[in-house]
C-alpha cells in the first residue's frame, strides 16, 4: 500500500495527543475483499468516556482537481463506515485534512453539506507542525 504523503505527520500529531496508533495500516476483511485503513488508535486516557477507538483515513488534496480528489475520498469514506460499522462498530472514523484544504475547498457550501448528509468527521492537521488542530464532528453545527 502506497502511504499518504502526510501519514507520518497524522501519525505524529495523534501521538501528540495521546493516541496509540494500534494498527499502521488498519486492515481489515469483509467478504473477500481485503481493506487497508491508513491508521488505527485507541485513547485510553479517556477513563471518564471509557476508551476511544478510532481509525483515520489520510488525505493530501494535492491533485490539479480538489473536487475530483474530494469525490474519491468521500467514496472511500463511507465505504469504509459501513464496514467498521459491521466488523468493528465501537470504532470511529475520521478523514484527516490539512487545515489550508479545510479553511478553503471544505468551507464551500457544497462541501459543508456533503460532510453533514454524510456524517464525515474530520480530523484536522497542520503538517508542518504535526498537529491535530481541530477534530470536526458531522453533528457541529459550526465550522
Amino acid at each position: 500500500m502506497a502511504r499518504d504523503l502526510y501519514h507520518h505527520a497524522v501519525r505524529t500529531a495523534l501521538e501528540k495527543e495521546g493516541w496509540k496508533i494500534t494498527a499502521d495500516p488498519y486492515k481489515i476483511r469483509y467478504g473477500r475483499v481485503n481493506y487497508e485503513i491508513d491508521l488505527a488508535a485507541e485513547n485510553v486516557f479517556a477513563a471518564e468516556r471509557g476508551d476511544e477507538k478510532i481509525a483515520v483515513e489520510i488525505k493530501s488534496f494535492i491533485q490539479e482537481s480538489v473536487p475530483n480528489e474530494f469525490h474519491g475520498a468521500l467514496g472511500q469514506f463511507l465505504n469504509y463506515k459501513l464496514i467498521l460499522r459491521k466488523i468493528d462498530p465501537k470504532r470511529k472514523i475520521y478523514l484527516a485534512i490539512r487545515q489550508e484544504v479545510f479553511e478553503d475547498f471544505f468551507q464551500y457550501p457544497f462541501t459543508q453539506e456533503a460532510l453533514q448528509e454524510y456524517g464525515v468527521d474530520l480530523l484536522v492537521f497542520q503538517p508542518d507542525t504535526k498537529e491535530v488542530v481541530l477534530w470536526k464532528n458531522s453533528s457541529d453545527t459550526a465550522n
